[in-house]
């Protein structure tokens, strides 16, 4: 693509960072309609918008219109993960979320693992522009699908029988909102929350690292340690996949821990030490001398840190309650930021400071670091009310 489009480094680095820009600004709002209209009208507008601006990156011709799409891809797809982790606090009880949450991520993360290997296929047979449109074409059954089937209160369903509800509603986090906390989010209470910045600052840390794999990953392994296009493919796969792992057990984890200790034990200390991996692993894979090590260093540490992925998600249920998607927004809203700078720091290093790596590396190392603190001052149990 960014021979077709003659792009620069730094160009590129702004097409990545498009995207995650408007996604960081519509997360909030469309988190919020999830909360007013129910994730099964939102996200079913969400994939098949993703699906029509995925095909429509295919048409590109030059740096402005794929930057262009891009923002509006990234505008559309903005709310997703809030609206999913609404439709989790209505439909499981708090002991089953961070699992909910692991088996939500392991998807994700797999789709990462084959994307790769499978782009590569497509782009040697049929070329990058129909890549897109196979990609996109993708989602629009599965928006059909979701709309007949999902119902936004498990009462409605009609596949869900007394003693499921009774186990669904088992707390009272799961407990049916009411139309006034549908319609009234207390606003006030929440941006003057110091938990929930501490949530956000978390996250942006999280972000910041997480966006180097899907956006340098590739151009790494291929351009600064020589990997071929196939190697190169399944070597970009491998984080996600080992992720994908990671997000099961941490999800288990932290649900176990949640049964046995306190949230605080189950959510932060979990946090903590899972992002703390992630950074001594980030400066292990600069230490490596062979580039296969370098790599698979990458891919631990990225599955380090999903290893709280769960945990971090169940936080913004445990302190959102009814207001699980307009909080879920505002955390993801800024680990978005942080993968609107992550990405352009690693462009503007690499063009201002030739080829070597190490720096970008060393920065993500530092702020999964700060990261690892954050997690510490949150409070999972200081819950969000319209009282404050």
């Amino acid at each position: 693509m960014m021979t077709d489009l003659g792009l620069s480094m730094l160009q590129m680095s702004f097409v990545f960072s498009a995207f995650t820009l408007a996604y960081s600004i519509f997360e909030v709002p469309t988190g919020w309609m999830g909360d007013v209209w129910g994730p099964r009208r939102v996200l079913t507008r969400i994939v098949a918008w993703w699906s029509a601006f995925t095909m429509l990156t295919g048409g590109t011709w030059n740096y402005s219109s794929l930057l262009i799409t891009r923002f509006l891809f990234g505008a559309g797809e903005a709310g997703a993960f809030p609206n999913i982790s609404r439709s989790f606090s209505r439909w499981f009880p708090a002991v089953e979320r961070g699992r909910a949450n692991g088996v939500l991520f392991l998807g994700s993360r797999l789709g990462g693992a084959l994307a790769p290997g499978i782009a590569v296929l497509f782009i040697q047979s049929w070329g990058w522009r129909t890549s897109f449109v196979v990609f996109g074409a993708i989602g629009i059954p599965w928006a059909l699908a979701w709309f007949h089937w999902y119902r936004d209160e498990p009462s409605a369903h009609p596949g869900v029988g007394p003693e499921e509800l009774a186990w669904i509603r088992q707390n009272e986090s799961s407990a049916p909102a009411t139309p006034q906390t549908r319609g009234g989010v207390p606003w006030k209470q929440i941006l003057v929350n110091s938990n929930i910045y501490a949530i956000c600052g978390m996250y942006f840390t999280f972000g910041y690292g997480l966006y180097f794999y899907f956006t340098w990953l590739p151009t790494y392994l291929t351009k600064a340690l020589g990997f071929g296009g196939w190697a190169g493919g399944v070597l970009a796969g491998l984080p996600f996949l080992l992720a994908g792992f990671a997000d099961m057990a941490g999800g288990w984890l932290t649900d176990r821990l949640a049964r046995s200790y306190r949230l605080k034990v189950a959510r932060c200390w979990l946090g903590c030490v899972a992002f703390s991996g992630s950074a001594a692993m980030l400066v292990a894979s600069t230490q490596a001398h062979h580039r296969l090590a370098k790599a698979i260093w990458l891919a631990i540490a990225l599955a380090s840190a999903d290893l709280a992925l769960s945990a971090c998600w169940a936080v913004c249920v445990d302190v959102g309650k009814n207001y699980a998607g307009v909080i879920t927004g505002l955390m993801n809203t800024f680990g978005n930021l942080g993968g609107v700078l992550g990405p352009v720091v690693v462009g503007v290093v690499l063009e201002r400071g030739g080829s070597s790596w190490e720096i970008p590396f060393y920065i993500s190392a530092g702020i999964y670091a700060v990261g690892a603190m954050l997690w510490l001052v949150i409070e999972p149990t200081r819950q969000v009310s319209p009282t404050g």
